[in-house]
């Protein structure tokens, strides 16, 4: 990255980097940021000089329009680590691509397993060109509708030669029954060493999951280090609910589970607080804030 951020880093002595990640965690029962916790972080970002941002697996598609409210300064963490959003510029900042040799190989285990992902693409400065071929999956079709007229994102459906493109592969995605994607996820352990590969539950539906394939290296925990770095960062608090928090939970200098995490982000983390549903983490970190500024 480029940009510096010396300019903020002033007001907050103590350099703490705070990330949050966002469904289940920063985001309410109605996957939505609450008026309290906007409320909160602006008043964190603009009055006390608080370095905060999200860390998630979602696309700036999404995670934008999320946003919109919160007077972000600093870089997104999205796509799991693949990509960093800078909201002042309005584009991605940094990637992770995966190479073509990947691409068609990940391609291949799908095809073993008779599923199809979604491949998503960088394309330009802002926009993201999403690849698919074959038939949907329920889970799938919902998805696609829910997303299919967002501005920073276009579906290519059908398109035959989805696993071939000019444009930089950040992300190889499917969504399915959890069992269906954990067999994928061990083929692809198995046979394909150059990508990262994370196959996790739905935090509604445990039935349900998600598969993420990244590029060898890449994960949220490492995009944190990576902005820390650049932030000048002394301390990096982490907060999170998922299992596919837990890397960047245990990379963190001090990590925080919300009150409906999964047991095993529990069990990692070094503190627990209130729930999603309660602005917990946004009241955390002004309480965090308060304290250090007194040290």
């Amino acid at each position: 990255m480029d940009i510096k951020y010396t300019h903020i880093i002033k007001f907050n002595q103590t350099r703490t980097l705070y990330v949050s990640d966002l469904d289940g965690t920063l985001l309410g029962s109605d996957s939505q940021l609450s008026p309290g916790t906007i409320a909160t972080l602006n008043r964190i970002i603009g009055e006390r000089g608080g370095l905060f941002t999200v860390a998630t697996a979602r696309t700036p598609a999404t995670v934008v329009p999320l946003m919109s409210k919160v007077n972000a300064t600093l870089p997104f963490i999205v796509i799991g680590g693949s990509a960093m959003w800078n909201p002042v510029t309005g584009g991605y900042e940094h990637t992770r691509g995966i190479d073509d040799q990947t691409v068609g190989d990940v391609t291949n285990v799908f095809d073993r397993h008779g599923a199809h992902p979604f491949i998503y693409r960088r394309h330009g400065k802002s926009l993201l060109h999403t690849h698919h071929y074959g038939p949907l999956s329920p889970q799938e079709e919902r998805f696609v509708a829910e997303r299919q007229h967002l501005p920073l994102k276009r579906f290519f459906l059908d398109d035959i030669n989805y696993r071939h493109s000019d444009d930089e592969a950040l992300l190889i995605f499917s969504i399915n029954k959890y069992a269906v994607l954990s067999a994928i996820a061990a083929d692809l352990r198995a046979t394909v060493p150059r990508c990262m590969v994370m196959a996790y539950h739905d935090i509604f539906d445990p039935n349900e999951g998600y598969l993420e394939i990244y590029a060898a290296g890449t994960n949220k925990a490492a995009a944190i280090r990576e902005l820390a770095q650049q932030l000048e960062a002394t301390r990096v608090v982490v907060f999170g609910d998922n299992r596919n928090d837990i890397a960047m939970m245990q990379a963190a200098d001090h990590s925080v589970a919300v009150g409906n995490a999964f047991d095993e982000v529990k069990a990692i983390a070094h503190e627990i607080i209130g729930p999603n549903t309660d602005d917990s983490v946004a009241r955390w970190i002004e309480q965090d804030l308060a304290i250090n500024s007194k040290l």
